[in-house]
Order: structure tokens, then sequence, then C-alpha cells
């Protein structure tokens, strides 16, 4: 049946190849903090497979698998899986416990999450990715493991295989096949919504100076200072500028003065922009433009048909979803007050 049809044939239950160890559960005691359950002990874990998933809540590439995740919790939870999210923050906002809890009550977890803001746990399992899917045996031995999006049916086979090891009587012997998209279970489904990997041609792109690249305002960046920006009259491809008053820091550009503008020449199906208010409790404006219009119709999840929006917490803004043709296209957002923080553009 089509993508998004109601009936949903069975995937093929074959068991993985045979599983090797590639190690053992480390310790999770270099947690600094645990939301929806208490402490997490590996020894504890003992007797129980588990998925051990590495995430941070701006990353879109973690957002994408986040459905994924939610559907192997709720599918398996009562077959002897743990779902364990180590949150490992990448910008410095996502440290703010606060932040992390709003992100995790938003996005519907509700499986036990261990904060890692010092990267021990990280650094235990030797992880270089968000987002990480480590698969633990009932022995506490790793078994398998799988770096960013993707393999989604061979990731639950090898649930299954554990679980099936630890002598867990499945409901059936099918495997049951992950609904389309628009069926899953997404509080922010519209950010969740696997990429168009056949138009996608533009890379994540960082705004701070330490990882910019395809910066083409007269001038450059200016680390640290503040400096009156000019937006040039024409982009090419994946080359984005900055427009008014704007401090540009390590991880962030942060504007000092109303109707700062930032603009991107993007090929891509959706554009995302990572964003927060300087202020707790003070909204910024913003204004969002594609090839010097408003979206209408491909506005994002966080903005209006007209290109309004507003930043009024500290995440990922989805500002433009095309559901046509996709083509080269200019976006440009302009933030009518002063005070937002930048940090990435994504896209999907």
């Amino acid at each position: 049946p089509a993508a998004g049809g109601s009936m949903m044939m069975a995937a093929s239950d074959a068991a993985p190849p045979a599983l090797p160890v590639e190690g053992t559960l480390q310790s999770l005691a270099g947690a600094t903090g645990s939301l929806n359950s208490p402490p997490l002990d590996a020894q504890a874990l003992r007797g129980k497979v588990v998925l051990v998933d590495f995430w941070t809540y701006s990353c879109i590439n973690c957002l994408r698998a986040l459905p994924h995740v939610r559907q192997w919790y709720e599918r398996y939870r009562d077959h002897g899986l743990v779902v364990i999210g180590v949150h490992a923050p990448e910008f410095a906002f996502e440290r703010d416990v606060r932040n992390v809890q709003r992100a995790v009550q938003d996005l519907g977890v509700t499986w036990p999450v261990a904060l890692d803001n010092d990267f021990a746990i990280w650094r235990g399992f030797g992880n270089r990715y968000w987002p990480a899917h480590y698969f633990i045996d009932a022995q506490g031995r790793i078994r398998a493991h799988h770096f960013g999006e993707g393999d989604y049916e061979e990731s639950e086979r090898i649930i299954r295989a554990l679980l099936r090891e630890a002598g867990s009587a499945l409901p059936d012997d099918a495997m049951p096949a992950m609904p389309a998209m628009s069926a899953m279970s997404a509080p922010r489904g519209g950010v969740e919504r696997e990429a168009d990997m056949g138009n996608l041609r533009s890379p994540e792109t960082y705004i701070g100076h330490a990882r910019a690249e395809n910066f083409v305002s007269p001038g450059g960046l200016r680390a640290g200072k503040a400096f009156d920006y000019t937006v040039p009259a024409t982009l090419r491809l994946n080359q984005w500028a900055l427009g008014g008053r704007w401090v540009v820091g390590d991880e962030d550009a942060r504007l000092r003065q109303g109707g700062g503008r930032i603009a991107f020449r993007f090929h891509a199906r959706d554009l995302h922009l990572v964003l927060a208010p300087e202020a707790a409790g003070r909204p910024v404006r913003f204004k969002v433009r594609i090839d010097g219009h408003a979206p209408g119709a491909m506005a994002g999840g966080d903005v209006t048909a007209d290109g309004d929006g507003q930043v009024d917490g500290n995440r990922l803004y989805q500002l433009i979803r095309q559901d046509g043709a996709v083509e080269d296209r200019s976006f440009e957002i302009e933030f009518l007050d002063p005070g937002v923080r930048a940090y990435a553009f994504t896209f999907g």
C-alpha cells in the first residue's frame, strides 16, 4: 500500500546475523541528573535488554530518529526492553536542566533520560555521534550499535533478537512494520518527519565563528565584537550572511538592535534554525520571507503563512517546509526585536 495508507504489511523478522560482543554497558554514574526515573545503575539493569540512545534536543537528526525510539519503547517495554536516553548537550543552553525538562515534555519522551552534561557516559562508550544507538543484551554486553539516522528495521530486528535471547515471548512471529510518519505518535511530527534526501543539497551550517563556513557578509565575521553587517545583493547556493548589528561568539550570534537579518540561499525541503531569546520570558518577534515573499504554503511549523513567528524558547525552529517542487531558494529572517541568539541552520 502507499505510504500513509491504513494497511501495513508485516516486515521481515529474519534474525540478524550473529551479533558479536562489542563491549559492556558502561557506568551511568557520571550522569549529572536524571529525568523520568531515579538515577540509573548499570548493574541493576542486568536481566533487561537495554537501548542506549545518545541525543540532544536541538539536533534535527536526533529529532527525526525520535519517533522510532518512541515506537520501540512503546512496543517492547512490556517485554523486557529498557530505553535510556543519554542527553549530551551540543550547545550551552542544552546544559540547563529546565530547558531539557521542557523539551522532554514537549517531545513526548517518557522513558528515562540521563543528563550527561560532563560527557562522562559519552566518553565511557567512546561515542562520537548524535544520534547513536547501542544495543545491550540481558547480560550487560553491547551487541550492536548504529550511528546516525536510518536502518530502523534492522535496529528493531536486533532488539527483537536480544529480547528472544533473554527469553521474552514476543507477541507475534512477524515484526510489525513501522507505520508511516503521518501515523506516528509525534508531538512535533513536522520536525520529526524523515528528511527528503533526494532534494537535500544544503549542509548543516553553524553561525558561531568557531565552526562557521560559507559566510559572505563584507568584512567577514568579527569574533566577539559588535559589528554592523550587511547582506550582499545576491547569494550563491549555501552562502549565508548577516544584516544589522550582531556580536558573533564561539557558538552563536547575538542581535544588538531590532531589524537584524539572516539570509541563506538553500536547496532542501525543510529549513530549520536553532534559536534562543537572550532573556527568559522576553520573546523575540520575527518575520520570514522566501524569495522575497511571505512563505504561504511553504511556512514551517513555527511560522504563519504571513511569515510571522516568535522566539520564545531555546530550541530548533522549523521555518520552511516545501511540499511542492524543491528548488534553490532565498531565505531571509528578520528579527523585529533585539536579544535573539542564533546558533545553526539544519535542513531536511
